[in-house]
């Protein structure tokens, strides 16, 4: 495949993020514009669940935003709150118009040997979520080994998960191919269709061609669409964009 069609396959595939502590209205109308006026119309776009409202509204502007899905995070980045505040924060990011839910696992307590309270989580936000699709993120950078990793694949999908998503982009090791695959070797036993959003760190074509091929691999050719397959990034957008057009952009501008 071409490096052109390589970058049209991945932006098709992209959560276009905004979660920066300075984020505002202005940026996200700005983040808007860029997910549906691109080369190739982004999967989603990923905010902070005050700006949903912002976001519904700039997308109103665009025929093209009818389509694209407004995702957000809670629990969100530490992971640490309280079922019960989580489950509020999500029906309220549902209310407002969101499409899809970013979840935080409570991975510090399923570490520490808690992982009740772990599933319990996945399985009330779920309940709240309903047929919405809930991506449960593992933060996979931070565990100490691939049997966790594996473990915590599974908690997720058997609670509920829609997706499972390695990282938040907040923590100093984020998504890696290694993690990827032994994602990806539990949804292929789950018996049932759940995806991977890899983010965190994804910043050139390169990167993102590494965790196609291993979807491509394990799961097979044609299974990384939208619904099974995303990537959670900020400035790889503008590198996708720049290969598409011609350019040889390697790299982000700005960090996830």
């Amino acid at each position: 495949m071409s490096d052109i069609l390589l970058a049209k396959r991945a932006l098709a595939l992209l959560d276009l993020t905004d979660l920066a502590e300075d984020s505002s209205t202005a940026s996200v109308r700005a983040l808007c514009q860029r997910a549906v006026g691109g080369p190739v119309p982004v999967a989603a776009i990923c905010i902070w669940p005050r700006f949903i409202g912002a976001a519904r509204e700039a997308l109103q502007d665009s025929a093209l935003g009818t389509s694209l899905r407004i995702a957000t995070v809670v629990n969100f980045p530490a992971g640490g709150a309280d079922v019960a505040a989580v489950t509020d924060e999500t029906q309220a990011a549902l209310a407002a118009g969101a499409d899809e839910i970013d979840l935080v696992l409570p991975w510090r307590a399923f570490l520490q040997g808690d992982r009740e309270s772990a599933r319990e989580m996945v399985e009330r936000i779920k309940q709240s979520c309903g047929a919405k699709t809930l991506k449960v993120i593992l933060e996979t950078g931070e565990y100490p080994d691939l049997d966790h990793v594996h473990a915590a694949s599974e908690l997720a999908i058997s609670a509920g998960a829609d997706f499972i998503k390695t990282s938040t982009g907040k923590t100093t090791h984020s998504a890696s191919l290694p993690a990827a695959r032994t994602m990806l070797n539990v949804i292929a036993a789950a018996g049932r269709t759940v995806g991977l959003k890899p983010s965190g760190g994804i910043r050139t074509l390169a990167d993102a061609a590494g965790y196609l091929a291993l979807a491509d691999e394990i799961m097979g050719p044609g299974w990384a669409t939208p619904e099974t397959f995303r990537f959670g990034a900020s400035g790889l957008h503008q590198v996708l964009a720049d290969v598409i057009a011609g350019g040889t952009a390697e790299q982000a501008s700005g960090p996830y």
